[in-house]
């Protein structure tokens, strides 16, 4: 049974605040994409084993998928230990803001609850998300939606116009906990000008410390995107376009300036819900 487990950019992403739980409050606007991970259950009957051959995935209890497990056959109310194999072919990256582990969690609490028919209800699932991770629940939602609180309390919005999406990966990543605190670190710093208007409030903290983004963004502008920022704590820079001629073209333009690029679109829900 296969699982795909769909990326995503945020549209918008505003840092309204910090919540007493150390958290910060966001508002943000998510987008499936047509670029995902494909997950492959198995029936076994001698545990529980990840299979990855991406580098980084951890194959064990600090991966999602293997939460999941644990998380769903509890919920259903299993004796001893789950029993299951999977599959990751991994072809969203790491660290980039794409939320990939997310995405594999949340299509892992659906291929889990399928592959040991545990039948747990729609709702129950989202609750079960919320645990595993703050923008899980969007996952299981996908297509357009909003994104408040921690980003885990999801307000589905229509489908959107359909873009070719053009995505530039620089050659490191940036974890969300460093992106976070050094948006704690600039509270109060003017915003330099030349990095306005943003619509990703951890750009700027982040482009301060990695500065070859905002070039790439400038590329990306360059080369006719409708609007160009960093997807989430970074450090993949997106630009949207009409026509798939021009994405491209920009991807190209991209290469050829020695970033790692690739070109997708953008996913409705129904495309990009797992199942």
């Amino acid at each position: 049974m296969n699982v795909r487990a769909h990326a995503k950019i945020n549209l918008s992403l505003a840092v309204t605040g910090v919540r007493p739980d150390g958290y910060h409050e966001i508002r943000t606007v998510f987008q499936s994409l047509a670029l995902h991970d494909t997950l492959r259950f198995a029936h076994a009957d001698d545990g529980l084993a990840i299979e990855c051959s991406a580098p980084g995935v951890p194959l064990d209890e600090r991966n999602l998928v293997w939460k999941a497990a644990r998380t769903v056959w509890d919920a259903a109310g299993r004796r001893g230990e789950p029993c299951g194999r999977v599959r990751i072919t991994k072809r969203i990256p790491a660290q980039g803001g794409l939320g990939g582990g997310s995405a594999d969690g949340a299509a892992a609490l659906v291929g889990w609850d399928r592959l040991w028919h545990a039948g747990l209800s729609a709702g129950r699932l989202r609750e079960l998300a919320c645990g595993l991770g703050a923008d899980v629940p969007f996952f299981l939602s996908a297509g357009t939606a909003v994104g408040l609180n921690r980003g885990d309390d999801i307000r589905p919005l229509d489908d959107g116009p359909a873009r070719w999406v053009v995505l530039v990966f620089p050659p490191f990543g940036v974890s969300t906990p460093e992106a976070f605190g050094w948006w704690d670190e600039d509270r109060g710093r003017r915003p330099q000008a030349d990095l306005l208007p943003v619509v990703n409030d951890l750009e700027v903290p982040v482009s301060r410390r990695h500065p070859e983004l905002l070039e790439i963004r400038r590329e990306l502008e360059r080369a006719g995107a409708e609007s160009a920022a960093m997807t989430g704590s970074g450090s993949t820079i997106f630009g949207l376009f009409a026509t798939r001629v021009a994405a491209r073209a920009a991807s190209d333009r991209a290469r050829a300036a020695g970033w790692r690029s690739l070109v997708t679109r953008t996913a409705t829900r129904a495309q990009a819900r797992p199942g």
